[in-house]
């Protein structure tokens, strides 16, 4: 079906004003344009607010400009070439002026004798069949169509309704529609903010946990620099001990060797005396020198093994099985939603605590404080 735009004419109005009227009517309201009229980036003009309808549809969720947040702009397109429109932050108000085509109104206005047609006098006219006006729905076909081609044209055997009736009905649904749709990306805009709150909650949480985490472990590695120097103190003390006591058996047995040596040179000196009275005078000496100190020379030993440092030996198997099960420790409520952690106090007794944050977000607390005891 073949329809188009039409206006029935008025008696004592020229074809120059009918189409200087025509060039003065805007594609959404199909009124002439009120002020102030906005000029498009693509040179096509709008009523402000209709071009602000078009753009607020487009962009349910832009804030307006009562709204205390800050817009970051929107974008629709031009109902007349589909040119795409950007928008700064100002929305429809950031677009310019035509003060051309309102100066154009203004004096068309003046000069004209009759009343601009109101929009109930615009009617879409049928191609098919002269001078008939589109005034009823085919409901089989699902478009608007006239009353004669209903009763001899293409659509004699449709069902058919007023044209007003549906033009409502569908009206009411599609006004529907646009509410459904706007409620739904407020809930959405919602949850996006929810989850946004969420994520900076997650990484808060997580940065206080590895803190914690690595608060835990630099005491375990200062635990473990203070043992070490101890028992490395209790090792250097007993070396220095039985150091001391062999390099002083060292001394004792280099003194008795010394002096061992300078008697078996006196010894040999006397075996070479050769007068024999001489000899025996100088010998009685010397032997009893050699009685005295082999008397003396009983050589004082370590006990076997005493060198031995093998007794400063630790088991670490234990410990480092122990440290590497450390792992995350948590207590669950009875939904099965981790609720509390545990932690150790400073006097012994063990504790829990909760979560401080956006508890009505998640609905689930998170872990604060120790993530567990090992």
């Amino acid at each position: 079906m073949n329809f188009a735009l039409g206006f029935k004419p008025l008696l004592g109005e020229t074809n120059t004003m009918d189409s200087l009227e025509k060039q003065l009517i805007c594609p959404i309201c199909l009124e002439m344009f009120t002020k102030p009229v906005v000029i498009l980036p693509c040179q096509h003009n709008l009523c402000r607010k209709c071009a602000n309808d078009v753009f607020q549809a487009s962009n349910p969720l832009w804030q307006s400009r009562g709204s205390t947040s800050v817009s970051t702009g929107g974008r629709f397109r031009c109902p007349s070439c589909r040119h795409e429109v950007v928008l700064d932050r100002h929305g429809v108000y950031g677009l310019q002026r035509n003060l051309l085509v309102e100066n154009i109104i203004d004096i068309y206005k003046q000069e004209s004798t009759r009343p601009i047609h109101p929009k109930s006098e615009q009617q879409l006219m049928c191609e098919e069949h002269d001078e008939e006006k589109i005034n009823i729905y085919c409901l089989t076909c699902e478009t608007p169509t006239c009353s004669m081609c209903k009763v001899f044209g293409a659509h004699k055997d449709c069902e058919v309704a007023p044209l007003q009736n549906i033009y409502k009905r569908q009206k009411t649904e599609l006004s529907d529609g646009i509410a459904m749709l706007v409620a739904g990306n407020d809930r959405i805009q919602a949850l996006i903010s929810q989850l946004e709150e969420i994520c900076r909650t997650i990484e808060e949480n997580g940065r206080r946990q590895k803190q914690h985490l690595c608060d835990k472990f630099d005491a375990l590695y200062a635990i473990l620099e203070e043992r070490k120097k101890e028992l490395v103190v209790s090792i250097s003390r007993e070396q220095d001990e039985k150091l001391g006591h062999v390099r002083s058996l060292i001394r004792r047995h280099g003194d008795h060797l010394e002096g061992a040596v300078k008697l078996v040179e006196a010894a040999i000196q006397s075996m070479e005396e050769p007068q024999m009275a001489v000899f025996l005078q100088s010998t009685k000496e010397v032997l009893k020198k050699i009685t005295d100190t082999a008397k003396a020379s009983s050589i004082e030993r370590t006990e076997p093994g005493y060198e031995s440092m093998s007794h400063f030996i630790i088991n670490t198997d234990d410990v480092a099985d122990m440290l590497r099960s450390i792992d995350f420790q948590a207590a669950f409520n009875s939904t099965g939603v981790c609720a509390v952690a545990g932690y150790q106090g400073e006097d012994g007794d063990e504790g829990y605590t909760l979560e401080e944050g956006n508890e009505d977000l998640t609905s689930q607390p998170s872990l604060e404080g120790e993530s567990g005891r090992h």
